[in-house]
């Protein structure tokens, strides 16, 4: 079975740090492009960033950029996201996705091909 699967939030507090993690079953993730997006409390999807498939970079939300990290490993079949100093609006589930190109979509796409079912952060005093 192709999909992908989040892991690695949890509840803490502001100015704390985690590393999400985006792992694929079925298939290899090398040479694609994953996206990293959050469904905020109220439903609404924010894009974060996107890891181009053949470069460790892509491109970032402005909100998140000075804050958050993204790197892929190969070997784990994985992508991360490193997010720092958190603050109470981070609060929401995060995804990770693919539209299985090597190219990462405009950040104003808040929908994909394949998504994963999320990993909870919330972030609270």
């Amino acid at each position: 079975q192709v999909q992908l699967v989040e892991s690695g939030g949890k509840a803490v507090e502001p100015g704390s740090s985690l590393r999400l993690s985006c792992t694929a079953a079925g298939f290899q993730i090398e040479g694609l492009a994953i996206t990293w997006f959050r469904e905020l409390p109220g439903g609404q999807r924010e894009t974060l960033t996107c890891i181009h498939g053949r470069s460790d970079t892509g491109p970032w939300r402005d909100s998140v950029r000075d804050r958050f990290r993204v790197s892929r490993d190969a070997v784990m079949n994985s992508v991360y996201l490193q997010l720092n100093n958190l603050e109470p609006g981070d609060t929401a589930v995060y995804h990770c996705a693919t539209d299985w190109n090597g190219r990462c979509s405009p950040l104003s796409q808040s929908r994909y091909h394949t998504e994963g079912q999320g990993t909870q952060v919330t972030v609270s005093a």
